[in-house]
């Protein structure tokens, strides 16, 4: 996910990514525990994108604060 893609989403469509991202990120790492895991550079892929989330999160976060 790109943060282009990130900046246009709403905040009910980044909350249901970031949930879905840390499932994902939760079976990756069961199958990396069990030796079933096929491509690992995945997880860091996952991470990198759930910090996109929250920061963009943030972010906004932020700039509604500065706007009262």
């Amino acid at each position: 996910m790109k943060a282009k893609e990130i900046k246009q989403m709403s905040k009910e469509e980044l909350e249901h990514s970031l949930g879905e991202l840390f499932r994902e990120r939760l079976n990756l790492r069961v199958q990396a525990k069990t030796g079933q895991l096929q491509n690992s550079a995945r997880i860091s892929q996952i991470r990198r994108d759930i910090a996109r989330i929250k920061t963009e999160l943030r972010s906004r976060e932020l700039e509604k604060s500065k706007k009262k």
